[in-house]
């Protein structure tokens, strides 16, 4: 079968062998529902609650505080309909890069009555000090701020931002999907500035599709978004996917330990290909921010993404156009419109993010398939024009 070169880790990433290992007998013998009172459903229990102590300490949270849910875009959900709900109506405060999941149910808040204010970033990616000021000052009740933006890779000082939104008194929130496991993370310091819920995701560190979490303060007053046995402390209802969950508390530890000699390996790595890419003339977004040590979003004026990305996927190399969630969408990255990034440049827009599996070999063959590809497609343009 065919493989191209797998570059797409900020989409999903690769199951490790120890967490499929760990998952395979609650996919066999051990098969029971957690909440029955036999030996079969005991055994399913202590597995959760030995999953959840792993993810909180992980991240650095204590184990009552870990919500599971089936990902990163339930637990996104919940925070902001769930702490909605018990609320009456005020403004949410969202930054203008934020993931959908974020995005659309803050933005479904305002039929109920809820002001959306959107915080504007600058060309670095980073959110503008100055409108973040002036949202906190028109008093929010909920503020989501994501760690590490997904396609740029460029990470918000969070703690910062949670201290200037104390005086608000508004819950604080921030999205650490693409920051677990990449960068070293610590519910309790951040809990301690000000952040009172944090979400992640299992797929996105090594770990299995259909697991994620809530990490929250228990101060903070949620409705479920899905009712019914009173499962995760009644905020989030279901038999709990045991096989899953167990992959999630093994991949959370396996992304905890060693982050930062993977972080630097990562960050040589993406070094290397980004001085190839500025060199063949690439523009790099974000280049002047603080990013994820494995990423990098780029443009080639003239070149549209898609095409860049069919071509080199048909080269043997995966890589993606922007986010994978929104990858149907033919509209600029609402990112990079935010950033200030002109339209035209915005639709050339591929993002490569780098794993642990990736060589220096692989980025050099690469960056040279880049270089082919992009003379081809400008001498089409040439004839063409």
């Amino acid at each position: 079968m065919f493989a191209p070169a797998y570059f797409d880790h900020n989409a999903t990433t690769p199951l490790a062998a120890t967490v499929l290992d760990a998952m395979l007998p609650y996919l066999e013998g051990r098969f029971g529902n957690a909440s029955s009172r036999h030996e079969y459903g005991r055994a399913a229990r202590r597995a959760i609650d030995e999953a959840r102590q792993r993810v909180a300490c992980a991240v650095g949270a204590h184990p009552t505080e870990v919500i599971f849910t089936s990902g990163g875009s339930e637990a996104n959900n919940l925070f902001i309909k769930g702490a909605a709900a018990c609320m009456t109506p005020g403004t949410v405060a969202i930054s203008a890069i934020e993931h959908p999941c974020v995005r659309e149910p803050a933005r479904a808040l305002r039929r109920s009555g809820w002001m959306l204010r959107e915080i504007a970033v600058g060309s670095d990616c980073r959110v503008a000090c100055a409108d973040f000021q002036a949202a906190m000052a028109d008093k929010p009740s909920l503020v989501s701020v994501m760690l590490a933006n997904n396609e740029t890779g460029a990470l918000q000082d969070v703690a910062g931002l949670a201290a200037m939104a104390a005086s608000s008194r508004a819950w604080f929130h921030t999205d650490a999907v693409q920051a677990c496991g990449r960068v070293a993370l610590d519910f309790r310091r951040l809990n301690s500035a000000g952040v009172h819920a944090m979400t992640l995701s299992a797929h996105k560190l090594g770990g299995p599709k259909g697991a994620g979490a809530l990490v929250v303060d228990k101060r903070v007053e949620m409705q479920p978004l899905i009712a019914g046995g009173g499962h995760e402390r009644g905020l989030r209802s279901g038999t709990e996917n045991v096989a899953a969950i167990v992959g999630f508390g093994v991949a959370a530890e396996l992304a905890a330990a060693n982050v930062e000699r993977r972080a630097r390996d990562l960050a040589k790595l993406r070094d290397e290909l980004e001085l190839g890419l500025v060199a063949q003339g690439a523009t790099i977004f974000a280049a002047a921010a603080e990013r994820l040590p494995n990423t990098s979003y780029f443009a080639f004026d003239g070149i549209d993404g898609e095409t860049l990305v069919g071509k080199l996927d048909r080269a043997g190399f995966a890589v993606a156009a922007g986010a994978a969630c929104s990858s149907a969408n033919p509209e600029p990255s609402h990112v990079l419109l935010a950033m200030g990034v002109e339209p035209e440049l915005a639709r050339g827009a591929v993002r490569i993010s780098l794993g642990a599996d990736n060589t220096v070999a692989q980025v050099r063959e690469l960056l040279a398939s880049v270089n082919t590809t992009i003379l081809q497609l400008r001498g089409l343009t040439a004839l063409v024009s």
